[in-house]
């Protein structure tokens, strides 16, 4: 329905803008030669406007991708010139005998003339580009702040303050100590996984680091529960001190324990985390399993995905497959 709306837009535009040049040239008298070269003339600075549009800007303004930026309106600037070389010198001639440039025109003029003449058609849908975004990010930050909003206010009716969790399990981990090793390493791990969520940053991201120690004991965690049929490979590269949002990962983890296999050693559940030239990619695979679900809460794609468009607008890729014995998912971030 959005993309609709925004090509409802776009044709009503240029019916106004067309109905605004013709009418005028209607209203003034215009000869055959004159009409069909304008025709011609606004038939291709449509055509350079969504080539900006549709390719140029949001692949390479849209990411800073300035060398590439130029080499592209290079090669607009080429195709606005072929194009109109080709109706207007060859196919016109072909047609009705005439030309728009003669024959005795230097190359040189005939290129710098539609230089000027192409100009405006790639600064027009910069300007359109760019007020499309700022309303974009508009409502996105519109939107991050609801979120924050009812995120404190979810807080607030907590009726449990968190330090005091934290603190009590410190003190159960010490009572836990001479009784048994295995209770009290859980009672640690969850103690770490509770001071990690009350860990706090300005921007709310945390070091890569710090998250892969958190998903390493959520997983310690759980192979204490279902050791020694417990089989879970986790691995990773190029892991250094890169920032990433915190608690991005662990919900596919926890989406991974709660609807896969983990007692299965001939498919166990992969979790592989590689971050290259600042690109992290994350991939979760499991065995689908068909026994009854574990009906607690969990964060369901649709949410993760809701954050991911909040905190990484345009900067990620989430990729799902299910083949019906296996169910994957693939986050790619730029961090």
């Amino acid at each position: 329905m959005k993309k609709i709306k925004i090509i409802s837009i776009h044709i009503l535009c240029w019916v106004l803008v067309l109905a605004y040049f013709y009418g005028e040239i209607l209203i003034k008298g215009v000869t055959l030669r004159a009409a069909a070269f304008d025709i011609s003339m606004n038939f291709i600075q449509i055509v350079e406007f969504y080539v900006c549009y549709l390719w140029l800007y949001p692949s390479f303004l849209k990411r800073g991708k300035i060398p590439q930026l130029i080499l592209g309106i290079l090669f607009t600037m080429a195709l606005f010139i072929a194009m109109r070389y080709f109706i207007e010198q060859v196919l016109y001639f072909q047609w009705f005998g005439m030309k728009n440039y003669s024959e005795d025109t230097p190359m040189a003029k005939y290129i710098s003339d539609n230089i000027y003449y192409s100009i405006s058609f790639l600064v027009i849908p910069a300007a359109v580009f760019s007020v499309e975004q700022n309303f974009k990010s508009e409502i996105s930050n519109r939107k991050l702040k609801d979120e924050v909003v009812k995120s404190e206010l979810a807080f607030l009716k907590s009726q449990i303050n968190p330090h005091f969790l934290y603190n009590t399990l410190n003190y159960v981990y010490s009572l836990a100590i001479p009784v048994s090793d295995k209770l009290a390493n859980a009672v640690l791990r969850l103690s770490d996984l509770m001071r990690y969520t009350l860990n706090e940053s300005p921007d709310g991201k945390v070091t890569l680091t710090k998250e892969v120690e958190y998903l390493e004991s959520y997983i310690e965690l759980f192979k204490m529960r279902f050791e020694p049929n417990f089989y879970v490979e986790f691995t990773t590269d190029g892991i250094a001190n890169q920032k990433v949002a915190a608690l991005m990962l662990i919900p596919f983890v926890e989406n991974a324990f709660k609807h896969g296999v983990v007692n299965d050693e001939k498919q166990p559940i992969r979790i592989k985390l590689k971050v290259q030239n600042n690109r992290l990619s994350f991939e979760v695979s499991n065995k689908i399993s068909h026994a009854q679900k574990d009906h607690s809460s969990g964060v369901g794609l649709v949410n993760i995905q809701r954050r991911l468009d909040l905190i990484y607008p345009e900067k990620h890729d989430l990729l799902v497959s299910n083949n019906g014995n296996t169910y994957k998912t693939t986050l790619i971030l730029n961090i």
